[in-house]
């Protein structure tokens, strides 16, 4: 996705607040809390976006206002809740059936779980199992969990992200992927909420922006804020509270990886 130079407007109770981004953590969470629910989006290739992570975990909780850390990088249905806080990293992994594919590799994530783990905050895994894709992808009620012009906004940002290489038969199914995996992301910060604390949850931009991802999957007046961090001009058009910018990464061709792995 590609941003213009100009920060995202700040959502109603952030209107006054000026355009341009924060520059230190003190300020951003100035622009943030209290939130019950603080949605941060990523670039899965940037490490400053999981240092800014691991640094609002620390933050939060020396507050005392950290009640949970939800991630997309774990599958919904595991948790630390068991654990203690000087638990070992391979019981962190086994607890949330850490995935170890190169998606989500441990040592990318492993501080920012950590970080909450040693805080005695809990962490859950968020993201839809792998075991439901296939159900999802034929669950055609998902079509309907958010508006037309929504659902068709989701089906281009599957194409675009997958360079027009998947053929228009997978675009449905593929769509309804997405729309489950925000569905689960938003129903495991929903059933962490805690009075007067805020449950951080961690996810790509495109998770977490405003017009298409787990904002739309809130019940109705849900409190929430939305940061996306952007490296250079990457998912600058990703609507939400506020955004948090960090040095373009070099150039890579994601397109002709793509279609490497599809051999066209």
């Amino acid at each position: 996705m590609k941003l213009s130079l100009v920060a995202i407007g700040c959502a109603a109770l952030l209107a006054a607040c000026a355009q341009t981004p924060p520059k230190d953590l003190p300020a951003l969470l100035t622009r943030t809390q209290p939130t019950p629910l603080l949605l941060v989006g990523e670039q899965h290739d940037a490490p400053e976006h999981q240092q800014l992570q691991r640094e609002l975990v620390q933050a939060l909780a020396a507050r005392g206002e950290l009640a949970a850390v939800v991630m997309e990088m774990a599958e919904a249905g595991h948790d630390t809740r068991a654990l203690p806080r000087d638990a070992s990293e391979d019981a962190v992994r086994e607890a949330l059936a850490w995935n170890q594919g190169a998606n989500w590799p441990w040592p990318t994530y492993g501080p920012v779980v950590m970080a909450a783990v040693r805080a005695g905050v809990p962490v859950y895994g968020g993201n839809l199992p792998r075991a439901q894709m296939r159900e999802a992808m034929s669950d055609v009620a998902l079509d309907q969990s958010v508006s037309a012009a929504a659902l068709e906004h989701q089906r281009a940002a599957v194409r675009e992200g997958h360079c027009d290489l998947l053929p228009e038969s997978q675009i449905a199914p593929m769509t309804r992927i997405q729309l489950a995996r925000d569905r689960s992301l938003a129903d495991t910060a929903l059933n962490a909420l805690a009075p007067g604390r805020t449950v951080l949850l961690i996810a790509g931009n495109g998770h977490v922006r405003t017009d298409l991802g787990v904002p739309l999957h809130l019940p109705a007046g849900q409190a929430h804020r939305v940061v996306v961090a952007r490296a250079g001009e990457a998912g600058a058009d990703a609507p939400g509270d506020v955004v948090w910018p960090t040095p373009a990464l070099p150039a890579r061709d994601h397109c002709a990886e793509l279609r490497e792995r599809f051999k066209r």
